[in-house]
Parts: C-alpha cells; sequence; structure tokens
C-alpha cells in the first residue's frame, strides 16, 4: 500500500491530464458505469467538521475524509481500494489532489458550456484554488487576458504577476470586481465569501460563469438575479447541490428546482442549449478525487514513487 505527500501528488497529476480524466468521470456517470456518494458532515460543538465522500469508476472505489476548523485549518487524506478485491491500494494527501480536480473540472465544465471563442477571463478571488481555475480554463481555451480582483490588493497584485509569468499571458490585478467581471467571456469565483462577489448587471450575455468557492447551504457567491437570468445551470450532482448548494438554495424556492434550465454536468456534452449566460456551480464529488487518485497511484507505481506503509504488503 502506498502513501504518497503532497509533494509527490501534485508532480504526479497534470491540470491538462486532470481534465481528461474529468471528461471520462463525467462520461462514466452518464452511461452508469461509475457511482458518485454526496458528502457527509459530522460537526462538534468545537466547531471542528469531519467531511467525507466517496465514489467509484472503472478499478477503483475510494473515500476522501478531510477534517476542517475554521480557526485552525483543514486536513486531506484519500484513501484508493482495488474494486474487484477491496485491497487497500493508497493512502495519499490530499489538499493539492482537490486543488487540481476542482479546477479540471471547471476546465471540463468550461469547454462544454463556454463560447469556444472565450478568450478573456474575470476572476473573483486570488487564493488556493483561483490559480487552478485559470490553470484549468487555459487548458481548454485560447484566453489572452484574466483580469483578477479579491480583496487584499497586494495579493491580488502578487497573484497577477505570478499567473503571467507562469502562464506567460496577460493577467492584470483589477481595481474593482466590476473591472474584472465586466464583459468577460468567462467569469469565475473561487472565494470564501458568505455573501455574493458579484453583480448580475455585471455579467454580459453569452458569458460562462464557473462558481466554485461555496458548498455550504448558507452561503453563496453568486445573486439570486444572476441565477434566475442564466439560460442554463449545470450542477455536478443535483442531489448534492439540494444539499449545499447556496447558490442555488438561497436563489430558489423548493418547485424551482424543478426547471429544465438545471441539468447534471454529465448531460451537458454534446447538448444543445439556448444562447445566453451559462452557470456552472461546482460542489465537488467524490468519484471525481477516484478518478484523480486512481490516475496518480498508476503513475507512482510505474515510477517507483512513494512509500509503503507498514503492515500491507
Amino acid at each position: 500500500m502506498l502513501y504518497l505527500t503532497e509533494d509527490q501528488v501534485r508532480a504526479l497529476l497534470p491540470m491538462a491530464e486532470c481534465v481528461r480524466l474529468m471528461r471520462e468521470t463525467f462520461d462514466a456517470l452518464r452511461d452508469g458505469s461509475a457511482q458518485n456518494q454526496s458528502r457527509r458532515r459530522l460537526v462538534l460543538p468545537t466547531g471542528s467538521m469531519l467531511h467525507a465522500m466517496a465514489g467509484s469508476i472503472g478499478k477503483y472505489f475510494g473515500t476522501k475524509v478531510y477534517s476542517a476548523h475554521a480557526k485552525y485549518g483543514a486536513y486531506f487524506f484519500f484513501h484508493l481500494f482495488d474494486a474487484e478485491t477491496a485491497k487497500p491500494l493508497a493512502l495519499m494527501q490530499a489538499n493539492y489532489l482537490g486543488q487540481i480536480r476542482t479546477g479540471a473540472a471547471s476546465g471540463y465544465a468550461t469547454d462544454v458550456l463556454a463560447d469556444p471563442q472565450a478568450s478573456t477571463v474575470g476572476l473573483i478571488g486570488s487564493g488556493f484554488q483561483a490559480r487552478a481555475q485559470i490553470e484549468a480554463i487555459l487548458a481548454v481555451r485560447a484566453i489572452r487576458e484574466v483580469r483578477v480582483w479579491s480583496r487584499s490588493e497586494e495579493k491580488r497584485r502578487k497573484f497577477a504577476e505570478e499567473c503571467s509569468a507562469a502562464f506567460k499571458i496577460s493577467v492584470k490585478a483589477a481595481d474593482s470586481a466590476e473591472e474584472a467581471v465586466r464583459n468577460a467571456d468567462i467569469v469565475a469565483t473561487a472565494t470564501w465569501a458568505k455573501d455574493p462577489v458579484i453583480e448580475s448587471a455585471w455579467v454580459k450575455d453569452g458569458a460562462h460563469v464557473n462558481a466554485m468557492g461555496s458548498n455550504q447551504a448558507t452561503r453563496r457567491e453568486i445573486p439570486a438575479d444572476l441565477v434566475n437570468r442564466a439560460t442554463l445551470i449545470a450542477v455536478d450532482s443535483i442531489e448534492q447541490a439540494k444539499i449545499e448548494s447556496g447558490d442555488l438554495l438561497l436563489a430558489w424556492k423548493p418547485e424551482d428546482w424543478q426547471t429544465s434550465r438545471l441539468i447534471e454536468l454529465k448531460d451537458a456534452a454534446g447538448s444543445k442549449h439556448p444562447p445566453g449566460i451559462t452557470i456552472f456551480k461546482s460542489n465537488g464529488l467524490g468519484v471525481e478525487d477516484v478518478s484523480a487518485g486512481g490516475f496518480v497511484y498508476e503513475r507512482a507505481s510505474s515510477l517507483g514513487i512513494g512509500s509503503a506503509l507498514p503492515g500491507f504488503e
């Protein structure tokens, strides 16, 4: 049984490869050959939380378990098992695994929902997930400019400089969220915000929006009027969205979930959708971790990377 560190996982999972894996994952969900188990949370009086999500695809099944506390941080681990024998195969630190596969899911959604000619990105957020959003979108679109805004001027300017150098495109620090978003072909929100960070009026007709930051029922990044203005909204799982997608739960009444404008991402590929704004509301799926984790395990095994855990043959 292999043990893999954060740095090893990051080195073994290129973003472009992970976008391909997400495409295969949603194809498998569509044809029924993959399974997903929605996230469950255990909440303690201390403020600590335990989160667990699971899935299966191909030769593998697995679960990601992570603990979190608003004051002390979060700790992620992914466990991979053989689907045929249930034999444990790998345990890996999973912070980067989650970051990369979350970005890759956005990349896949962008590929199937955004204008093929999209060339500008408005990004809200300059933290852990924001960089992965840029990298994933670049994997599927020929982007010429990214405009980024976050609350800290110092952080967004440093982020813009680092991403410009890393991705060899123009990444500019905007002076306001509106400046970042207005007239952008693709909008991405990757924040810890509780309340909307953009306004509907800033988002042009025909734009695609990736809303990534919130996976709790009481938090949202995008406003209700933008949700209701969209012609198509894709979620990774309707079941999971009804539990934790604050962006939709805070915008809709129970009967609004029956709208034909709402689909699962697995059904978006190859489908025709009406012109207008499209939204991908991501919450993250356990099966995405299994797909990415299985790939990391195979690469690590072939390259002799990782250490053996004592007591497991």
